[in-house]
């Protein structure tokens, strides 16, 4: 028997690892404690996860074991957040969170019965598990694969002729990368998240997904869905608020401003606290939200983000956000992954270091130089490149900031 406001799996919801079929596990006994399932596994997760859906057990995928302190309730789930700047987090939210914006979801993108959805990344990965219990909970069939490279991920989305794909930016990067693929042609809808998706992926994207809508969703793990962006979003912006989101921008005094201030955010997508760790930039105001991200509304309700307060730094008494500078080299087509970091300087309090993966290519590296410059001012543009491989990242995908600046420490 389903509980109301738990996850479930749908009778006619299907579910593969790596193209095996998944045979549908037996129902595990309700249970008042947090169940922890190995992800180190692909498909011993996903049969874990199976078992647990329909009675509101809470739940947490993790790779090995989880801290014997952790706790949640039923009707809650814990996600681990691998934290970029810092140490992670346990992200606990009800199940029901999720449930809202599946349904959201159905409507919005017309989901039925025959949609089959994919994931390329680990359950580990907060997109990869929403997008997996999106489909089982709607009725849709579910392919996890993780772990193959992108030539066998694209045969296996082909084979199966699935039609709704989520990933992350450097995932579709993998993915459409090299030249004359074989098109996806099944692909109606491509759902991107998890960091800035930059033109020539979306170009390559497209190519290989020629029939496709490609919209990219901006939030984070404490947040869920906060705006939706499509092909008629201005280029630069992170789209209009997603339904039943409310956003405010308000001033360091806590006002309400159209200028330039911090996003807050009202939804009943939200995270219900931290069950381990903690962020300085998280902080709730009655049932408003906001974790330290500075950016605008425009007139016409899009969202422009300058960066997280966190990662705001002072050059020559300026405030500079990094992100911004990432967003400018991330744009050169052959940059896979960069991070801008600061270290410290005796005149101006910071400059900034741009962190490149791969090995130098000095007529590029010259260019994006140059463009910063000519973007930003000289005085806060990196007055170099460093290059690093393999370039560390986080399973969400994203730049682990931390790793780099203790890489950048060691090497200056």
């Amino acid at each position: 028997m389903t509980a109301t406001g738990c996850f479930h799996w749908h009778q006619r919801a299907a579910a593969f690892v790596g193209g095996v079929p998944l045979a549908r596990p037996a129902q595990q006994p309700a249970a008042d404690r947090l169940h922890a399932i190995d992800a180190q596994d692909d498909l011993a997760a996903m049969t874990a996860l199976g078992a647990l859906l329909g009675d509101g057990t809470a739940f947490c995928v993790a790779e090995g074991a989880l801290a014997s302190d952790l706790q949640a309730q039923r009707g809650d789930f814990l996600t681990l957040s691998g934290g970029s700047t810092g140490a992670p987090k346990a992200i606990r939210r009800s199940q029901a969170s999720w449930i809202a914006s599946f349904q959201i979801n159905a409507a919005r993108f017309g989901l039925n019965a025959e949609d089959s959805t994919a994931v390329l990344g680990r359950l580990t990965h907060s997109l990869s598990l929403y997008a997996v219990l999106e489909g089982l909970h709607l009725g849709l069939d579910v392919h996890l694969l993780a772990g193959l490279a992108a030539a066998k991920q694209r045969a296996a989305l082909r084979d199966a002729g699935v039609s709704i794909l989520y990933a992350t930016p450097t995932q579709l990067r993998v993915l459409a990368q090299g030249a004359g693929l074989r098109p996806l042609a099944a692909m109606r809808l491509v759902l991107c998240g998890g960091g800035h998706l930059d033109a020539a992926t979306r170009t390559a994207t497209q190519a290989l997904c020629p029939n496709a809508v490609l919209h990219e969703f901006y939030g984070s793990a404490e947040t869920s869905f906060i705006t939706l962006a499509d092909s008629a979003t201005p280029s630069g912006s992170v789209g209009r608020a997603y339904p039943l989101v409310e956003i405010e921008i308000r001033d360091s005094a806590g006002n309400l401003s159209r200028d330039t201030g911090e996003v807050w955010v009202r939804s009943p997508y939200l995270f219900k606290g931290y069950a381990l760790g903690s962020s300085l930039d998280t902080r709730w105001d009655g049932d408003a939200l906001s974790v330290g991200e500075i950016g605008r509304l425009d007139d016409t309700g899009f969202l422009w983000l300058t960066g997280r307060r966190s990662r705001m730094v002072t050059i020559s008494d300026q405030n500079v956000f990094p992100e911004a500078i990432e967003a400018t080299i991330a744009a050169f087509p052959d940059v896979t992954d960069c991070a801008v970091l600061p270290v410290p300087d005796r005149l101006r309090g910071h400059r900034l270091v741009a962190v490149i993966a791969g090995a130098a290519d000095p007529l590029r590296d010259a260019a994006i130089l140059d463009a910063c410059r000519r973007r930003h001012g000289a005085l806060i543009s990196p007055q170099r490149l460093r290059h690093v491989d393999p370039f560390p990242v986080l399973p969400s995908g994203k730049p682990d900031l931390a790793a780099l600046a203790r890489w950048l420490e060691a090497s200056e």
